[in-house]
């Protein structure tokens, strides 16, 4: 389905399907390293089945489906800027397909405010950052998981440095009015998501 996907987004800029199985290549590379665990393929499944239920509700779906696919395109552990050199790979293979620049910049803002996930004033973004973060509304079983990749992603930290760095991320989350910042997401799975993040912080106190 990613795949399809892709293609058919890439068919509104170019013909060249030389030029789109290179550019999925590079896409399916990034998110199939041998180091990712949560931020890999499945996850922007998981991420386009929840965008797509609410298409209807987005103004530049274009712009959405950019960002799904290259927000976590960069994503190395080591570095504070995966947001900002993922949305820098957007812009450069977008406008090398000829984008409008309001869709580049639709999408830089997107995957920009993945950094924070701040409620913003448009509603394309607060739909892409809530859909970014619906894995923490899922049943424990399938929250556990995603936590455990997540500490599998930062295995070259010892447990000591890692759990202190998810516990600040765990609480920045609890201490939101609100984690989600549409009420379709918030009523699907904000008191879950609390749930969850409390109960993982729990286990690392």
């Amino acid at each position: 389905m990613l795949k399809e996907t892709f293609a058919t987004l890439l068919e509104n800029y170019t013909a060249d399907d030389l030029r789109k199985d290179k550019l999925w290549a590079e896409i399916s590379g990034a998110y199939g390293a041998s180091k990712r665990h949560y931020h890999t393929l499945a996850h922007l499944e998981h991420l386009l089945t929840q965008l797509t239920d609410l298409k209807q509700h987005i103004r530049n779906w274009d712009a959405v489906l950019f960002s799904l696919f290259y927000h976590d395109a960069i994503y190395d552990v080591l570095k504070s800027n995966n947001e900002q050199r993922s949305a820098d790979l957007a812009k450069k293979r977008m406008t090398q397909l000829f984008v409008g620049i309001d869709t580049i910049a639709w999408t830089e803002k997107i995957i920009l405010a993945t950094a924070s996930h701040s409620k913003a004033t448009d509603n394309d973004v607060n739909i892409f950052t809530d859909a970014d973060l619906s894995i923490l509304g899922q049943p424990w079983e399938v929250y556990e998981l995603y936590a455990r990749n997540v500490r599998k992603e930062y295995s070259i930290y010892p447990d000591a440095i890692y759990n202190h760095g998810r516990k600040k991320v765990l609480k920045h989350f609890l201490a939101m009015d609100s984690i989600f910042k549409t009420e379709y997401f918030a009523g699907r799975y904000e008191d879950r998501a609390r749930q969850n993040l409390q109960r993982e912080l729990d286990l690392l106190q």
